[in-house]
């Protein structure tokens, strides 16, 4: 399951992130979105959706939620 498919307000365990792009790789590893962190979907949007990582909320698109793999 991907991150398009979690429900708001619920916490989840980040399982992998499917992408080949090392630059993608490496911004979801800045903001601190690898295997094992807890992520939760705050709310969501036509376009995106707004994420929790740690203390930061983020505002990220379909497609980026696409490739987080809860």
């Amino acid at each position: 399951m991907n991150l398009t498919d979690a429900q708001e307000g619920k916490e989840y365990i980040v399982r992998e992130i499917d992408t080949d792009d090392e630059e993608l790789n490496a911004f979801l590893f800045s903001l601190g979105c690898y295997s094992g962190e807890p992520i939760t979907v705050v709310s969501r949007m036509k376009s995106g959706c707004v994420i929790s990582i740690k203390d930061g909320r983020y505002n990220i698109d379909n497609q980026l939620a696409a490739a987080i793999l809860i």
